[in-house]
């Protein structure tokens, strides 16, 4: 004979502890709305660079783009920095020389876009897009010291 505590033990089993039953993925992982924040960021970063770089192929085979969150602030940020792009004075991407890093390594440039900065901009994911890629052109134009018109083909 079952009890009424038997009862609520086989519940218990198969719910949480608000009645709302077990809590899973709202999407399965193949689609696009599963993806976070910094993944569709991600993509819409390769998707910016994939035409500029079928064009510039070769001349783009030692640099790198990353993808930071906010960029790093100093205590001296007021003092002007190269290879960095600004609106007003947030930084929104960055380009890096290649260098020596601090084990005496060498490095290679690299364009950060800082994420952060450029969805605060940006109204919708079309204005995103388009900003991404202003941002690139402007950075793979300063890699290459050419003008931005020259890497967009115009």
């Amino acid at each position: 004979m079952a009890t009424a505590r038997d009862y609520r033990q086989r519940r218990r089993l198969r719910r949480d502890r608000h009645g709302r039953g077990l809590r899973g993925t709202l999407y399965p992982a193949s689609l696009p709305a599963a993806a976070s924040r910094a993944e569709r960021f991600d993509a819409l970063v390769l998707d910016a660079l994939e035409p500029i770089e079928a064009r510039w192929r070769h001349e783009l085979t030692t640099l790198d783009v990353a993808v930071d969150d906010v960029p790093e602030v100093n205590a001296d940020s007021r003092a002007p920095v190269d290879g960095v792009l600004h609106d007003g004075a947030v930084p929104l991407s960055r380009l890096v020389p290649a260098g020596v890093d601090r084990a005496g390594l060498p490095t290679r440039a690299r364009i950060v876009l800082y994420r952060r900065p450029l969805e605060a901009r940006a109204k919708d994911p079309g204005e995103l897009a388009d900003l991404v890629h202003d941002v690139l052109v402007e950075q793979v134009a300063g890699y290459l010291g050419v003008e931005p018109d020259v890497i967009e083909g115009d």
